[in-house]
């Protein structure tokens, strides 16, 4: 339950309002920034809050229990504001928003609305308009194992314990060119085809230093490597940037075997019956269904 304060209550039923709304956006990197509807900036918390951001919220929803509120704010892009690379390449995506209720003539008397994360994030020629979700989405998220046969951890983490550090599973690289989503680059050490597929690029230095994309695929290419990412990062590359590169995943048992060596942590039930098998008729021709293992 909000609690206001006897000035905010005062403020909400004055006639003449004086209230405005506040957005504080923290990105994962450390990254703070403040936006209001309000005609000027207003300063507290340590974060200034831009007016004339063209930023506008529409209606948040929510409801009592464990049901997923949310809703959406729509901007403009602009150079001072959010714009469209950083969107494009993911730096917002995750990232938490505070939503106060503020009282512009008195910034020490405001209300924290919600908390919420970003969502997803669509963008048009000049605009851009961004899911807000509220933190019970978080329940939504799987939680344990899943009975599948593909392994259901994430490379590197405490449930795979693949060291990501290793310097067999990254390296280092410089841009030689980039075209629509592709780069061509020299890498620091030669890979075999599609070792990075589905893996990481984080870029090292250059107008897009910070920002990170996912592998679509690496494929050598003469003397070197092409690279295609699934989101407009390499785009934004140019000859020169420097970048690294992590492993990728297909959460096979033969690629935890033979990739990464890593079989005893895998996660998965390579073995169990797929649905051909649960729906196929008896056939003299097929292996004895008695109940025992297949691979013995």
């Amino acid at each position: 339950m909000r609690k206001a304060s006897s000035a905010m209550r005062e403020s909400l039923d004055a006639s003449a309002s004086t209230l405005c709304n506040c957005w504080r956006l923290a990105r994962k990197d450390g990254q703070v920034m403040g936006f209001t509807d309000h005609d000027r900036d207003l300063v507290f918390g340590g974060v200034t809050y831009r007016a004339a951001t063209g930023l506008v919220a529409t209606q948040i929803e929510g409801s009592v229990g464990l049901a997923a509120g949310g809703g959406e704010v729509i901007g403009a892009l602009q150079s001072d504001g959010l714009v469209e690379s950083d969107l494009a390449t993911g730096r917002y995506d995750g990232a938490g928003v505070e939503i106060w209720l503020v009282d512009w003539s008195n910034v020490e008397n405001r209300l924290l609305i919600d908390a919420t994360t970003i969502g997803e994030v669509t963008r048009s020629e000049f605009a851009f308009r961004a899911e807000l979700r509220s933190l019970a989405h978080f329940f939504d998220e799987t939680r344990g194992d899943s009975y599948q046969k593909g392994c259901s951890a994430d490379l590197g983490d405490a449930r795979c314990k693949v060291d990501l550090s290793a310097s067999s599973y990254r390296t280092t690289g410089v841009v030689l060119a980039a075209t629509r989503g592709v780069i061509v680059a020299a890498f620091a050490e030669a890979f075999d085809d599609e070792f990075f597929t589905g893996g990481s690029l984080t870029v090292t230095s250059g107008a897009e230093a910070g920002a990170g994309g996912a592998i679509k695929s690496h494929r050598r290419f003469g003397g070197n490597a092409r690279l295609a990412l699934w989101s407009q990062l390499a785009d934004g590359m140019v000859a020169g940037d420097g970048f690294t590169l992590v492993a990728g995943c297909d959460k096979s048992a033969a690629s935890c075997r033979s990739k990464f060596s890593n079989i005893v942590n895998f996660r998965g039930f390579p073995h169990m019956p797929g649905n051909d098998l649960v729906i196929s008729y008896p056939s003299s021709l097929a292996p004895t269904m008695d109940g025992g293992s297949f691979f013995r």
